[in-house]
């Protein structure tokens, strides 16, 4: 079974897939062991881990990297963030390609102009390809799939741009005609409010997707009770809680002179050598090795 089959099956059963967000397969070992449906192959977080700004500096080539790294290691579907698809439709040809044969059970294309500025930051550049254009790239994609039940978001940065609702309730509709699987909306704004006034005057057929990292009052059960939403995700929590793990145990020890005053608030060797799978290497050291 494809892991796009999986996570068609999860929305079909439960009505709504949780992705949490990873940048390595560390991150997707612990989002899989956490409990989350699938694994959100974060773009932010990627650029953040290299220490770049999220403006399409990180290439396909290393984006791809470890997003196979996370399918390898994860277990879990994994939705990958290609941004704008590396470029025109004809980069979205080969990008599907790439990342359906490395497992990947969804991506999520933005409609933004190559290369992006991040939705998130104020005052951010934030155009938008025309309709036609981005149309084109999701046809691409639909082309490019072997699996028919790997997944297409097409996403529109409509309300992230300011363009206001009726001009995301085109695109949106407009991508649905496309083919798009799901139609990802997303704002910046501190409150649900604008996202749940899209989400109730959607009236396509294709369910949505939603990021809720500006306004993080959007409940899961909020989510259920829209009743038009299919994909969940955290989008950048686990780089962010590394960064500010961090920062206070460095800190700490700088303090400290030492590193007596952590050890009780970090994780313990004997349980990263959980997660590194050293009991299978000591088993198999015994087994093989002669």
């Amino acid at each position: 079974m494809g892991a796009g089959t999986k996570l068609r099956q999860v929305m079909a059963k439960d009505g709504l897939v949780q992705a949490m967000a990873a940048h390595s397969p560390l991150s997707a070992m612990l989002a899989a062991e956490a409990g989350f449906d699938a694994i959100w192959a974060s773009g932010f977080e990627l650029s953040a881990l290299y220490g770049l700004p999220d403006v399409s500096l990180v290439s396909m080539t290393q984006h791809l990297d470890m997003t196979r790294a996370m399918v390898d290691r994860g277990g879990l579907p994994v939705v990958a963030d290609i941004d704008t698809g590396f470029g025109n439709a004809l980069n979205v040809l080969y990008a599907i390609e790439q990342y359906e044969q490395a497992g990947v059970g969804a991506v999520v294309i933005e409609d933004k102009s190559f290369p992006k500025v991040t939705s998130l930051i104020v005052d951010g550049r934030q155009d938008l390809v025309r309709v036609e254009e981005f149309q084109g790239k999701i046809e691409a994609a639909r082309s490019a799939r072997r699996d028919p039940d790997f997944v297409i978001v097409a996403r529109t940065e409509a309300l992230i741009a300011g363009l206001g609702q009726d001009e995301a309730l085109r695109r949106a509709h407009a991508y649905e005609a496309a083919g798009a699987d799901l139609i990802l909306v997303h704002s910046k704004k501190k409150t649900p409010d604008e996202i749940e006034a899209f989400a109730r005057a959607w009236d396509g057929k294709v369910p949505l997707a939603i990021v809720p990292t500006a306004y993080p009052q959007m409940t899961v059960a909020r989510v259920r009770e829209l009743g038009k939403i299919g994909l969940l995700i955290w989008g950048n929590h686990a780089i962010r809680a590394a960064v500010g793990a961090m920062r206070t145990t460095f800190a700490q020890i700088r303090k400290d002179g030492g590193i007596h005053g952590v050890e009780a608030g970090i994780a313990t060797v004997d349980a990263v050598f959980d997660l590194q799978g050293m009991k299978a290497v000591k088993e198999n050291e015994k087994r093989f090795l002669r």
